[in-house]
């Protein structure tokens, strides 16, 4: 089992998964590249010159990387092959990229779960649902990303701990669990070199993959004989950034999905606002006995 953390967490963002979890699975928690304890390389945006060690930052990348970690821990085997990809925000859209890749490489996973997957708003191809000041203001915007002398005062600004705790509180409607380790675990990289570089490469995620066109891939069997790959999701009712109604229009269009439970109260991060809610969920999808309604029913309200 991976998790596969958002944009500016990391794998210790899953710190109330991974003990519940572990008695029942091999879990690992990613950080992925340009995040907590990972490399953070220059970031290379579109129409630029890469300078020697640039990356571009970008679902592909991440997934290429999350790809990589799964072959390389799981020898091929009838259980390597048990594969559960699990993503919140960002990550869910990583976990998403990464199936479609373990699929073209014959190592599909059993399954993708998405936790108040990123709806992806804020890319070019959406700009006609922005506000008029979003759209005239986007060209503005990438310009300004693309300083260096610019973005780095920035991002120190961004990633003051009182900050983080007003963004938190915002995420997490309840207040569960916004402690102060919370709060160090995504300050803390941030204060590390190179920490800006994935916060400015974010511009590329302007113009990069769409959860819909994923889940209409894996919708459809790459083989006449392979089936689906099965997609379930978690939902926060009150996220104040994913709205649960594209989820439930998700799971009425894409024959993936196979279950979507929505936890009323929780924000965007149910995972570690929730534990009590989400751990017994997830277990139960990867013990294979799923408490969740199944495809055509409805999803579950708790």
């Amino acid at each position: 089992m991976v998790l596969i953390h958002g944009f500016g967490a990391s794998g210790r963002h899953w710190r109330h998964t991974l003990p519940a979890l572990a008695p029942d699975a091999a879990v690992v928690a990613v950080d992925l590249l340009g995040f907590g304890g990972s490399d953070k390389p220059p970031s290379w945006l579109s129409g630029e010159i890469p300078v020697t060690g640039s990356v571009r930052y970008s679902f592909d990348l991440w997934a290429e990387q999350v790809a990589d970690l799964v072959l390389e821990l799981s020898p091929v085997s009838a259980q390597a092959r048990r594969v559960h990809l699990v993503g919140n925000s960002i990550g869910a859209m990583v976990a998403l990229t990464t199936a479609r890749l373990l699929r073209q490489r014959r190592r599909p996973p059993v399954q993708v779960i998405l936790i108040d997957c990123a709806q992806r708003r804020l890319d070019d191809r959406r700009l006609a649902e922005q506000l008029p000041t979003a759209r005239l203001g986007r060209p503005l915007l990438k310009t300004m990303v693309r300083q260096r002398w610019l973005i780095a005062p920035l991002f120190a600004l961004l990633a003051r701990p009182a900050f983080i705790r007003r963004v938190l509180l915002q995420a997490y409607p309840s207040g569960a669990n916004v402690d102060d380790e919370l709060v160090e675990l995504l300050h803390g990289p941030s204060t590390t070199a190179g920490a800006a570089e994935s916060f400015r490469g974010f511009v590329n995620l302007f113009r990069d993959h769409l959860a819909p066109d994923l889940l209409r891939e894996l919708s459809n069997p790459a083989e006449p004989d392979e089936a689906a790959i099965a997609v379930r999701m978690i939902w926060g009712e009150a996220d104040p950034w994913e709205a649960v109604a594209e989820a439930r229009h998700w799971a009425a269009t894409f024959s993936c999905i196979q279950a979507l439970e929505v936890l009323p109260g929780v924000g965007h991060c149910p995972h570690d606002e929730a534990p009590q809610l989400v751990n017994p969920i997830l277990r139960n999808w990867i013990m294979g006995t799923s408490t969740s309604a199944g495809l055509g029913d409805e999803e579950r309200e708790r």
